[in-house]
């Protein structure tokens, strides 16, 4: 279990893919220029063939479970191995993917259903590995067939992730390393053969196009290579000590990171080369590339690390020392803040101890800026990163290891430039280690609500302690305290520590042997009190009746196992493990599990340590063993005591006695803070009475009042033939938008009014009727663009505007494909229709409030009547409603 502390950064999360618009566009401004020729040219090809990569990304995912099912078929026997791979809902277009400018469309087959099941069964592929076997599914297992399928269709997606972006960066780095991992839990032979034969599946759909059979053949060579390849071993940083452990950076990590590039000036180089060389040194010592900036250089020196008169090295140093370096980097700031852009500059990092910042801030003040570059320079730190040609660069996130105890100020040091952050940071970060560690949590704040912190006290302070915690190490002991003497505490009277006394006067419960019975039944009142404290001790609470061990509270009772076997067999039942094994991370867990066998916390990171090895590699039933048969446990409790809790953490005290409403260690009662009315609330109270009439007038301000005056039309009865006239005349209405009789074509109607009245069909498939209707179709769908038939469609159908675009452009596709009848189908059959208006009443209108901005529309839209003109093509809620 390794120490680490953090300075406060914000989580890393590596992205680990890369792309080639991003890759081409990053290049260029690490050169700090604009993209020449060829990146341009990059990035046309990328983006002329998006349609084809698109297209063929869309047909692998189409068919991906037929290319993994042939390729679990050709390594598993005795099974569908199809039947375990876990099926995942993936959205696509209702129609297909349109072909590409080239035709990249997948192809089918000509040969029936017979030639489409014999290429199913047969695809030809590269021979398979000598030593490959078909696996058994029986002998494989359920649980792994299930892991091995979804490894084959992660193979299939990373190969489309990669074609998408255009670049096989994410390849390389999500499959280079699976070979030794897979070839302990299954066969690295059988994978390979697997893509292989994924690759030829693959290769039949594109038959037709020469060019995408090139893109697909090239990644699927891409990503069998790179699972052929062995694990990458990690990128090891080296301490400046020797006595300290390098730091690891995993493979992948850097594979996946920004490719800065490394400029060397070597003799044989252009000039082009030489002054590209001399702009990275620019950005590097000054931030920015002071030739195009201020139309500034030093010529002189140019000149002489052109010609090779001194080495890249001594001219980083000539520009570190130079009037334009100091005037701009070290006269504005103080020493600390100098000192750590100096670093920055030179050795592309921050200061990583406080040791090594007292150093340099001796020789800045000593003897000047000159004297902290020659340290830096002159180290040996700088020869092996940089040596004489190698111009130095930032060893941020990606390239390197970082250390934990200035990561936060390392990352804004990297992320920010030197006027936006004058304030030193890491000497107010070094110093804060140093300060005594009651204060500081080694684990970060807030990790737990309870009283269980590790030891940490927060106080109120204005600093934020998750930004500078302190490091924790193994050597460091926990202050914990207890009810007594202070001569009895746990360092000062060792003697002292049998002693039978709980931290706050715990009761002592202790089992009674009587020499002259064998058998405790004869005490069984005082055996049970025992029990039931045994109980509260290890499990924190009385448990329920289906969670007590009767068959070990007999085998107590009978006197067959002592008190300490009883305890040992609590801590390891199922609920014990439920409550501070399986929820909890090793380490809470740990401190829980100590505190209940052993009544105090842990002493520190050297004893978690050893319980930590304890539990990685035994597990729980080893870590009890442990404690129980410590010889702490057996002083302290023996084999016929309940263990108390014995120490406690200041933090545990002042939860417990500073309380409100509290007795303190004065027996004084603490102070009740009154509670405190919401700000919000305290505007909002009104300073005047308000009647009822008022109130209404509130609660409706906004809304037209022909919102209480809406009359509903609901078919009761068909014998009434008045109410049923007027109920088809509110449908006209609703549905035209106007009287229907001046507009109607003879008998256009008669026989839906006919069947209405007879009761063969719905008001529903009345109003249906009408919307699919030829007078419909010439009033409000051919004088309209798609967009406002739409939303005349959700005006007479629902009674308000389209809630957001996601709807407009839903009913958009639908009214492409379905037509008219189709879109007219789909609103009557929402279950918001169904809800609001049934079989038997005819749509009104609405007067929504949620979303805001549909209330809006739906006024705007019915307060105009549609007029088919030039401005009808842009309708009025389209560009207003919610995204």
């Amino acid at each position: 279990m390794t120490v680490t502390a953090s300075g406060g950064s914000p989580l890393v999360r590596p992205k680990l893919y890369q792309t080639v618009p991003v890759a081409t566009i990053m290049q260029a401004e690490q050169h700090d220029r604009y993209m020449d020729k060829g990146e341009f040219g990059t990035l046309t090809e990328f983006f002329k063939s998006g349609q084809q990569r698109l297209a063929i990304a869309a047909t692998l995912t189409e068919y991906a479970e037929l290319i993994i099912s042939q390729a679990a078929n050709r390594i598993f026997t005795g099974g569908s191995p199809l039947s375990y791979l876990e099926r995942i809902e993936i959205e696509l277009p209702l129609s297909s993917p349109p072909p590409a400018k080239n035709g990249t469309t997948p192809s089918k087959g000509s040969n029936g259903i017979l030639g489409g099941l014999r290429e199913f069964l047969t695809v030809k592929d590269t021979p398979a590995p000598a030593n490959f076997r078909p696996i058994n599914i029986g002998r494989y297992g359920p649980n792994k067939m299930q892991k091995s399928m979804r490894d084959l269709s992660w193979f299939l997606r990373y190969l489309t992730y990669a074609i998408v972006a255009g670049d096989p960066n994410i390849l390389a780095v999500n499959v280079r390393g699976l070979r030794e991992i897979i070839e302990r839990a299954c066969s690295s032979a059988a994978t390979i053969v697997a893509l292989q034969t994924m690759r030829a599946a693959s290769l039949n759909y594109f038959r037709q196009d020469i060019a995408a059979q090139k893109l697909l053949l090239q990644y699927f060579n891409i990503l069998i290579n790179e699972f052929k390849a062995p694990a990458p071993g990690p990128k090891i940083r080296q301490r400046p000590s020797t006595d300290l452990q390098g730091l690891k950076l995993p493979q992948s990590y850097f594979n996946a990171a920004e490719r800065r590039p490394k400029f060397v000036m070597k003799p044989g180089l252009s000039n082009f080369e030489k002054c590209s060389v001399i702009k990275a040194a620019y950005r590097q010592v000054f931030e920015r590339d002071i030739t195009r900036a201020y139309s500034l250089k030093i010529s002189d020196l140019e000149s002489k690390v052109k010609n090779g008169e001194i080495t890249m090295k001594e001219f980083i140093r000539r520009l570190a020392t130079s009037s334009l370096y100091r005037k701009n980097f070290f006269e504005p700031y103080t020493n600390s803040r100098a000192i750590e852009l100096a670093f920055k500059h030179i050795l592309g990092r921050g200061p990583s101890s406080r040791k090594e910042l007292h150093t340099c801030f001796t020789a800045v003040s000593n003897q000047g800026l000159p004297a902290l570059v020659d340290a830096l320079i002159n180290s040996d730190e700088y020869g092996d990163y940089f040596g004489e040609e190698t111009v130095p660069y930032e060893r941020g996130f990606g390239q390197e290891a970082q250390e934990c105890i200035n990561w936060g100020p390392q990352h804004d040091l990297f992320n920010y430039s030197a006027p936006f952050r004058k304030v030193p940071q890491f000497i107010t970060t070094f110093a804060a280690y140093a300060q005594p560690l009651p204060d500081q949590h080694p684990y970060g704040s807030g990790n737990d609500p309870l009283e269980i912190q590790f030891g940490a006290i927060f106080p109120q302070e204005t600093r934020n302690p998750s930004r500078r915690p302190a490091p924790f190490n193994r050597d460091t002991r926990r202050i914990l305290i207890h009810h007594g003497a202070a001569i009895d505490s746990q360092i000062s009277n060792p003697k002292a520590h049998n002693q039978q006394n709980g931290s706050f006067r715990s009761p002592i419960f202790k089992l009674d042997h009587s020499p002259a019975h064998d058998s405790l039944n004869f005490t069984k009142g005082s055996t049970q009190r025992i029990i039931r404290a045994a109980y509260r001790q290890i499990f924190g609470r009385d448990i329920y009746a289906g969670q007590a061990l009767q068959v070990a509270e007999t085998r107590l009772e009978n006197g067959e196992i002592c008190l300490r076997d009883f305890v040992r067999l609590l801590a390891k039942s199922t609920t014990f493990r439920q409550l501070y094994w399986t929820p909890l991370y090793v380490v809470k867990a740990v401190e829980y599990i100590h505190r209940r066998l052993l009544g105090r916390p842990t002493y520190g990171r050297q004893e978690i340590n050893k319980y930590f090895d304890i539990c990685a590699k035994q597990g729980l039933y080893a870590l009890v063993d442990t404690l129980i048969d410590s010889p702490e446990y057996i002083k302290h409790f023996g084999d016929d005591v309940v263990p108390y809790e014995r120490y406690i953490t200041p933090a545990g005290k002042s939860l417990r006695t500073l309380r409100p409403g509290t007795l303190d260690t004065t027996g004084l009662k603490a102070p009740v803070p009154s509670p405190q009315v919401p700000r919000f609330i305290e505007l909002g109270a009104t300073k005047d009475d308000r009647g009822t009439l008022e109130l209404n007038r509130r609660v409706g301000q906004g809304v037209n009042s022909r919102r209480v005056q809406t009359k509903l039309f609901k078919l009761t009865t068909l014998t009434d033939k008045i109410h049923l006239q007027t109920l088809m005349r509110a449908a006209y209405t609703q549905i035209f938008e106007r009287d229907i009789s001046p507009y109607r074509v003879k008998t256009e109607f008669t026989s839906l009014e006919s069947k209405l009245s007879n009761g063969e069909i719905t008001v529903k498939k009345f109003v249906e009727e009408l919307g699919c209707s030829s007078l419909y179709l010439k009033e409000f769908y051919a004088p309209y663009p798609n967009t406002q038939v739409i939303e005349l469609g959700t005006k007479h159908f629902l009674g308000r505007a389209p809630l957001h675009q996601s709807e407009i452009r839903k009913y958009n596709q639908i009214l492409a494909t379905q037509g008219m009848g189709g879109f007219v189908h789909s609103l009557v059959e929402t279950d918001e229709y169904i809800r609001l208006f049934g079989d038997d009443t005819v749509p009104y209108r609405r007067f929504p409030s949620l979303p805001a901005a549909n209330f809006a529309n739906t006024e705007q839209l019915h307060q105009q009547l549609p007029r088919p003109s030039a401005s009808a093509k842009t309708p009025p809620g389209i560009y207003t409603v919610a995204p």
